[in-house]
């Protein structure tokens, strides 16, 4: 991870306990669970478990802590597990899909960052340039498909897939689109573009 997204976990993130996983071994399998994908679900785990970081700008019901559980024959191929328990009930839950990707899953499957990484890497660079910006616009609905990045990039370490985020010269976008995709509702769409970031806004680190 950046410096930026290290230094944004070890100041604003809490390790709660969290129950062994390992425990479960045994029953997963007798459940038709493969070793491999228990294994991965204890590497997540083994990393991530239990740590709890800031809200989202965007998701009302991101997970509260990161945390593995069973792993489950995913819809679209191959398996996945939980991420970690939402803030709130909602129609949607996050998950660590068949790939690695970290997305969440409502009518359908919206992976929103190719690996956990990107979304910690999403969340401190969206603390930061909110904390930088001289101004932060709000779009949604279907315009947020008709945003105009020309002159933008991608910020690479974000690994946007659903969801991603833009540089350009002096501002920064966050679009969110999980919910619109996972939950077929485009009014759903949301971006921020925080405006008015010198060097230090954009990059932090």
């Amino acid at each position: 991870m950046t410096r930026r997204a290290r230094t944004f976990v070890e100041a604003h993130g809490i390790r709660a306990a969290r129950p062994d996983l390992g425990r479960h071994r045994d029953a997963w399998i007798e459940c038709g669970v493969p070793a491999t994908e228990i294994d991965r679900a204890m590497a997540f785990e083994d990393r991530w478990g239990g740590l709890a970081l800031p809200p989202a700008p965007f998701y009302e019901s991101d997970p509260h802590v990161l945390g593995a559980d069973v792993p489950e024959a995913s819809p679209v191929g191959g398996w996945w597990f939980p991420a970690g328990d939402g803030r709130f009930s909602m129609a949607y839950g996050f998950m660590i899909g068949p790939d690695g990707e970290f997305g969440n899953d409502g009518y359908r499957w919206a992976p929103l960052h190719a690996g956990i990484e990107g979304w910690v890497e999403s969340l401190a660079l969206a603390h930061h340039a909110r904390r930088w910006a001289g101004t932060v616009t709000r779009i949604t609905g279907e315009a947020v498909e008709s945003l105009d990045l020309e002159g933008y990039e991608p910020v690479p370490e974000v690994r946007g897939m659903t969801d991603a985020c833009w540089r350009g010269e002096d501002s920064l976008v966050a679009l969110y689109r999980g919910v619109a995709v996972g939950m077929n509702a485009p009014a759903c769409g949301e971006a921020h573009v925080h405006g008015g970031l010198d060097e230090w806004g954009l990059h932090g680190g």
